[in-house]
């Protein structure tokens, strides 16, 4: 039999970005420094360069934005939808022409794979700025009664997993509806969001639409708690989520979170094997992992087990780990120190809790955060790696013998964001996917995003739906 094929090294160039050593906050339509003059370094996965230097906010810089964000409110709710529109087509023209510099920029900053970064993620973070460009004139239209009005000030706090696509979430849709915006990005990834504040200068938007503050925690706990900021806005993780959810409380502000999952992928006896195989790749493995509707329990029928696990091992000793700016890179760096050695914790707590460990023979770079895609065989629903999120390159296989078995175990989980169902029966997708209790759930394929698609999660998996007609009502006084 022929050996594996050999791929040369195709890495796309960084001559296309160039990052400034050092980036302020982005307030009021200009970039300025801090109220603490604190900075903090924004740190490549990949090879533990630092990029730059970016100023971490204050509470007084929360302050500042706040305000530059309601005084902005007024004009910009104020203008007709159609005039809206104007900006968000030209903010994603502009994305569109300058995507394949984000791209990089993205992939020099999270951490996955460059192919990932300009083939999903970007297009996807355009798609949604044309396509609320396109409701900013209808909302009369969208089903939410007549003439329904912003909320005014959104106070949005992203994630570091999807940088550019989760702002594109909150962003689009909030300008869309008439409201403004104060946009926290996570602070090992704020490089892309500082880039979109030069695109909103580019694109003419008015000043204190848009205001871009890197921090930490204590940065989006403060834009949270304003008293001046209606909608708050949260992806990230279930414990953050609740906390938000209790400063919340008792106020008036409206509220959406999207947080952890524990997605299940459920292949019956029917399923297409190779099909299905690459289901499961994308669905646990795309950017590390990393991905909160990730599919990381994969339950798989009895008498196919074998036959399944022996394609994907297959499968999986064909997947490229390295450098994330080679365009054969499939597994790229994790996005940090920190988020690593959770990973190497929980997989570890899965062997020593009995489960069965394997990887494919994999180099690990010597510099950067590295962890090898990892198969965990004999788990049961008691083990922790079958019940918490490990946001990591990890998946975990269980069995099941009857529909019924099927859907209990994929719903025996605090979370209920996405699942996946391989089969050939219409009928069976639908009567189990009646029965999943996920925001999402993906027939015969995984991880598939449209912008006109809502999406968001039941239980411990937050409330709310952004994208779609559906993610303008959580930005508007229905």
């Amino acid at each position: 039999m022929a050996s594996a094929f050999e791929y040369a090294p195709a890495p796309e160039s960084r001559s296309v970005v160039d990052i400034a050593p050092s980036y302020g906050l982005f307030i009021d339509g200009e970039f300025t420094e801090a109220a603490g003059g604190k900075v903090f370094k924004s740190i490549s996965p990949s090879t533990e360069e630092v990029l730059s230097e970016v100023a971490q906010a204050t509470s007084e810089d929360v302050d500042r934005a706040v305000k530059a964000a309601r005084k902005a409110f007024e004009k910009w709710s104020a203008l007709p939808g159609s005039e809206r529109a104007k900006y968000l087509f030209r903010i994603a023209r502009i994305i569109q022409e300058r995507s394949r510099e984000l791209a990089v920029l993205e992939t020099l900053d999270n951490g996955k794979p460059i192919k990932e970064t300009r083939d999903a993620d970007l297009p996807l973070v355009a798609a949604h700025f044309f396509y609320y460009a396109g409701w900013a004139d209808k909302l009369d239209h969208a089903g939410f009664g007549a003439n329904p009005r912003p909320l005014g000030v959104a106070g949005q706090v992203i994630p570091w997993n999807f940088p550019l696509l989760m702002l594109a979430w909150k962003i689009a849709p909030a300008l869309a509806t008439g409201n403004t915006v104060v946009l926290k990005p996570a602070e090992t990834t704020p490089l892309s969001a500082l880039f979109f504040a030069d695109i909103c200068r580019q694109a003419g938007l008015p000043k204190g639409v848009v205001n871009i503050l890197p921090g930490y925690g204590d940065t989006g706990a403060a834009l949270v708690a304003h008293p001046d900021v209606n909608k708050v806005a949260f992806t990230g993780s279930t414990a953050v989520g609740k906390e938000i959810a209790r400063t919340v409380a008792g106020t008036k502000k409206k509220l959406t979170l999207e947080l952890g999952g524990k997605g299940a992928n459920i292949v019956f006896d029917d399923a297409p094997v190779d099909q299905a195989v690459e289901g499961i790749v994308t669905g646990i493995f795309f950017n590390q992992g990393q991905v909160c509707c990730a599919g990381s329990r994969l339950l798989v029928q009895e008498s196919i087990q074998d036959e399944l696990l022996e394609a994907l091992k297959r499968r999986l000793g064909t997947l490229r780990l390295g450098d994330p700016l080679d365009k054969n890179t499939d597994i790229g760096a994790i996005n940090s120190a920190e988020q690593l050695a959770r990973i190497t914790a929980l997989a570890d707590q899965g062997e020593a809790e009995g489960a069965e460990r394997w990887s494919p023979t994999c180099e690990l770079p010597t510099s950067g955060y590295w962890f090898a895609p990892t198969l965990f065989t004999n788990v049961t629903q008691a083990h922790t790696i079958a019940r918490d999120e490990i946001f990591g390159p990890v998946l975990s296989v269980l069995t099941f013998r009857t529909p019924e078995e099927a859907v209990a175990k994929a719903n025996n989980t605090q979370y209920g964001l996405s699942a996946g169902i391989w089969t050939e029966k219409g009928s069976r997708i639908l009567a189990v996917a009646n029965k999943l209790r996920a925001g999402v759930v993906w027939s015969n394929t995984f991880n598939k995003f449209d912008p006109t698609s809502p999406f968001g999660g039941y239980k411990e998996s937050g409330f709310g739906r952004e994208g779609g007609r559906h993610g303008l009502e959580a930005y508007l006084d229905v």
